[in-house]
């Protein structure tokens, strides 16, 4: 099966200072398409990230969030200093006294964690590292399908799938989900690959356990639907 992209989509009050904050993070440029603002990938397999605007306040955490890698000791520090200065803040979520990640949120609270230098999971990624995802064991095995990745971990109910070029990998925590609110600001996108079309696309989602929300035309979007465990994302077509 032809490998399909992995996107990220998030609402924003402010989609501009939001895409602008993370076009600086992750040295990307920016490219605006209707009411959506992009971040232009530069290479292959980089995760697709794309802005929308919402009028809905943020009021939950989000039920995903990125992690970003440090290479040298001294880098975890930098990032934060430099997070900070672009626009973020420091967010209490509960992390215990022993835990060695860095809780940021973006301009408008998007949870992110900076991830020291040393980390075995991480090794070999790229800056940004992962998508920590909420969800269960069948969740995971429906996205490594779906997007034709093998599971790069299974075990105890938690799942991990990683880009072609291990650049970076999508893991999904296992049991107990997080509070869900009528939208999740943080969603995923499943990008078509050249040799498929919106139908057979489709169909073949449901046939792996997904839920055919609505069909969508124009501006690249082919369709809304929902994973095993609930959690909305949209089918683009190629780009």
């Amino acid at each position: 099966m032809t490998p399909r992209r992995f996107g990220i989509c998030i609402d924003a009050n402010d989609p501009e200072t939001v895409a602008g904050f993370w076009a600086a993070v992750l040295g990307r440029e920016t490219e605006a398409s209707g009411e959506e603002i992009r971040l232009l990938p530069r290479a292959e397999d980089d995760l697709r990230i794309r802005f929308l605007p919402t009028d809905a306040p943020k009021t939950l955490e989000n039920p995903h969030h990125l992690h970003l890698t440090s290479r040298l000791p001294e880098d975890q520090q930098r990032t934060v200093d430099r997070l900070i200065g672009l626009g973020a803040s420091h967010l209490d979520v509960g992390q215990r006294p022993d835990e060695d990640h860095i809780v940021l949120g973006d301009p408008e609270g998007n949870e992110l964690c900076v991830i020291p230098a040393g980390n075995r999971w991480l090794e070999g990624t790229g800056f940004l590292g992962e998508v920590a995802a909420d969800g269960s064991r069948e969740n995971g095995i429906f996205w490594s399908t779906a997007l034709g990745w093998p599971l790069v971990w299974d075990q105890d109910g938690e799942t991990a799938v990683a880009t072609p070029s291990g650049s970076a990998k999508v893991a999904w925590g296992g049991p107990p989900p997080v509070p869900r609110g009528p939208r999740d600001r943080f969603r995923f996108d499943l990008i078509a690959p050249e040799d498929t079309g919106p139908a057979d696309e489709i169909r073949r989602l449901v046939g792996l356990g997904a839920r055919l929300i609505a069909e969508t035309h124009g501006g690249g979007r082919w369709a809304t639907m929902r994973d095993p465990d609930g959690y909305e994302f949209e089918v683009l077509a190629p780009r």
